[in-house]
């Protein structure tokens, strides 16, 4: 099949260019803003209208920004094809915008394409169930460049923690403490970024009760684990009917 990529020239998106060359897989367009900083095959398409991409590839990998998530979205529309959204940081409009395109195509979004996150997603809700009385504190890591705060990662996390207690997590999330906050309340979740150097991704899940407290980690020491987990999604969302997916679903978990 071939693939189009969103953000081709970003961190992540170079080396989506450089796992499918060295697959053999076919790249049949790249869209990017900015100047062309990587080699493209003769016969990939180079463009900034997203319209054009899905013209000339079977499946789309999205890791880029929002506004160019949305305009990928808005041509889905008009020309389905299945799509890949890696991309964080999405506002509501743009988040129904996805609801409204995964009608007419697949579409499978997740905010990390990492397996281990995949898998620890899955122990917080256990744990954050079990553990009702413990406390819950979530901190990220990130290198300086990141531009989202906190990490669409910690807002899964957050969001799985919340779930699994019946939570609303806007009632609940707390991303600053400042002066004199007051104790802390039985349901906040707190969520804290730290930004600095070139840390790939680091997250660590939280549950604090008197007298002990379980802290789970996740790190991402390359970023080819996430274009390595896009391509493999990618490989299993093109069989699928229109319908909006998550990263549980392809790898079956």
């Amino acid at each position: 099949m071939k693939y189009g990529i969103v953000g081709a020239t970003g961190r992540v998106g170079k080396l989506l260019v450089k796992i499918l060359k060295e697959e053999n897989e076919k790249i049949g367009a790249v869209m990017f803003n900015g100047k062309q900083t990587i080699n493209f095959d003769s016969d990939t398409i180079i463009t900034n209208d997203a319209e054009e991409l899905l013209k000339n590839c079977d499946i789309a990998i999205d890791f880029s920004a929002p506004i160019a998530t949305e305009n990928l979205l808005e041509a889905a529309i008009k020309n389905p094809k299945p799509l890949v959204i890696a991309t964080t940081g999405l506002n509501e409009h743009q988040k129904n915008l996805m609801i409204e395109a995964s009608k007419k195509c697949p579409i499978l979004y997740a905010t990390n394409m990492s397996l281990g996150i995949a898998i620890l997603n899955k122990l917080v809700a256990m744990v954050s169930e079990k553990l009702r009385d413990f406390d819950i504190e979530i901190t990220e890591q990130h290198h300086r460049y990141k531009v989202d705060a906190p990490s669409g990662t910690a807002l899964t996390l957050a969001e799985s923690c919340a779930k699994a207690r019946g939570l609303n997590l806007k009632d609940v999330i707390v991303t600053g403490r400042s002066g004199h906050v007051g104790p802390r309340s039985k349901d906040e979740i707190g969520v804290f970024a730290i930004r600095g150097g070139d840390v790939v991704g680091r997250h660590t899940v939280g549950f604090y009760n008197d007298g002990e407290f379980l802290e789970l980690h996740h790190t991402a020491t390359s970023r080819e684990t996430f274009a390595r987990g896009a391509i493999k999604v990618a490989k299993w969302l093109i069989n699928q009917k229109p319908g909006l997916y998550s990263i549980n679903d392809a790898l079956g978990l």
